[in-house]
Parts: C-alpha cells; sequence; structure tokens
C-alpha cells in the first residue's frame, strides 16, 4: 500500500497553493521537520533536504508514521488503503471522516482524529454489519470532504477539477477507493463545480 501511494504521490513539487509546501512522494517538508530529517546533515531542514527523499525512505515513513502509529492497522482490513492513502493526504481528518461515517452509522464514537480501541471496535462493527459497503461509504466522504475545501478555498479547486474542466486529482483519488457505480458521471461532477465557475 505504501509504495502504491509514492507511485500515487509522484516526485517532487513546491506547489505555492499547496499548504504543505515542498512535498516528494508525498512527504512534505512539515513531516521531515517534525521527524527531524536532516538529509543534507546541515543542521535544518529545508526543500533541499525534502529534494533528497528517496522513494524507500518515503515509503519507510509512511508505513511507520502514517499506517502502523496513528493504528490505521487496526481497522478492518477493507479499510486499509484507503484510510490509509487519506492519512497521508489529510492526516488525522482521515480519522475524523471516518469517525464521523461511524457515527452517522449509529456508532458512539468520538471525533477526535484519534483511533484508539473505541474506534477500532466501532470500524468493527460497522463493517460486520455493511461489509460491501463500508469503504465506498468513506470513499464517498473522503470525496465530499475534498469538495467541501474546494468550495471553502477556491485556490485548492485545481486539486479537484483539472484545467480541462474534468475530475482533477483529488476526486480521482477518492473514486480509485470506491466501487465504479458510486463514482460521479461526467454530468454530476459538472453540476456539483458549477458554482466554481
Amino acid at each position: 500500500m505504501a509504495e502504491e501511494i509514492v507511485a500515487r504521490e509522484g516526485g517532487y513539487v513546491n506547489d505555492p497553493d499547496d499548504p504543505g509546501g515542498a512535498t516528494k512522494y508525498g512527504v512534505t517538508i512539515h513531516t521531515m521537520r517534525r521527524l527531524g530529517i536532516d538529509l543534507d546533515g546541515d543542521g535544518s531542514v529545508t526543500a533541499e533536504d525534502v529534494k533528497r527523499l528517496s522513494r524507500a525512505q518515503a515509503v519507510e515513513i509512511f508505513l511507520q508514521h502514517y499506517f502502523l502509529k496513528p493504528r490505521i492497522a487496526e481497522l478492518p482490513e477493507m479499510l486499509h488503503a484507503t484510510v490509509f492513502d487519506m492519512y497521508v493526504n489529510a492526516g488525522a481528518n482521515a480519522v475524523k471522516i471516518l469517525q464521523r461515517l461511524l457515527v452517522e452509522m449509529g456508532e458512539k464514537v468520538a471525533v477526535d482524529g484519534a483511533i484508539g480501541p473505541q474506534t477500532v471496535a466501532a470500524a468493527a462493527r460497522a463493517a460486520a454489519r455493511a461489509p460491501g459497503h463500508i469503504a465506498d461509504a468513506y470513499g464517498i466522504a473522503r470525496r465530499n470532504y475534498y469538495f467541501a475545501i474546494a468550495d471553502a478555498r477556491p485556490a485548492s479547486r485545481k486539486y479537484a477539477r483539472s484545467r480541462a474542466g474534468g475530475k482533477g486529482g483529488w476526486i480521482k483519488r477518492a473514486e480509485e477507493f470506491i466501487s465504479s457505480r458510486y463514482h460521479l458521471t461526467d454530468v454530476q461532477f459538472q453540476r456539483r463545480v458549477a458554482a466554481w465557475g
């Protein structure tokens, strides 16, 4: 899963509209600073360190700090890939999306962005009730999260809608984890983003 995330994320970018800043393989400069990854040994973590990051290092960072440490591995297996991918993209918001979904499914769980015994147990119960649907429901909630960001922040719309006017990277990424029957058609997508002008 971590290898697939690195492949999806791609190489080095430093988009001024992206709050993540300098990023390579999906690992942001903020993550490298938080983890103290100074690859050139000059005593500070800069964009130059991000540029030096290897694929193997990125995979290890994701596995340790975005899958095992936040306890995504303890969730039902059908949620692993989508929650993991979203955690790389949105941090604790990935867990909050899941927790809100669990609340909507009738589970009593705190929406705090942390996976603990309560979230693990609630996810297991919800998955047992809807084994063929919980990953789709999460993916749809994830897609809606991206739309909400783009609604509120015009500079982020380029991540949700391509230059040609079709689905952008965020929406395509969310739909990679949703059954095709729940993908938005071109008409549905255009209707959803029509207010953006």
